[in-house]
């Protein structure tokens, strides 16, 4: 049986822009083998959109909440949003 596929939003701020963060959150979507998209937002946050199985969307949001080596993340808000989401602003890196 298969696990129910679900779409969370996620809002990461901190030292987010310019660290290749949009890139990490990408590779490890794939390697989770989620859909979605990450884009840079003009208050210096990076927000993610992405869909998959609970597991896999809480393995995302705990490699989000690390971050790549450049990075700093000081805040991280994750909620459940609905399929519209993966539309309704496409990123500018999607997966």
């Amino acid at each position: 049986m298969s696990e129910t596929r679900r779409v969370f939003r996620i809002t990461v701020r901190g030292r987010v822009q310019g660290v290749g963060f949009r890139a990490f959150v990408a590779r490890e979507a794939g390697r989770l083998a989620l859909a979605g998209w990450a884009r840079n937002c003009d208050d210096g946050a990076v927000e993610i959109v992405a869909a998959g199985p609970q597991g896999a969307l809480q393995a995302l949001v705990d490699a989000a909440r690390r971050g790549p080596p450049a990075g700093r993340v000081d805040d991280l808000r994750a909620e459940e949003t609905n399929e519209a989401a993966l539309v309704e602003r496409r990123g500018d890196l999607e997966f």
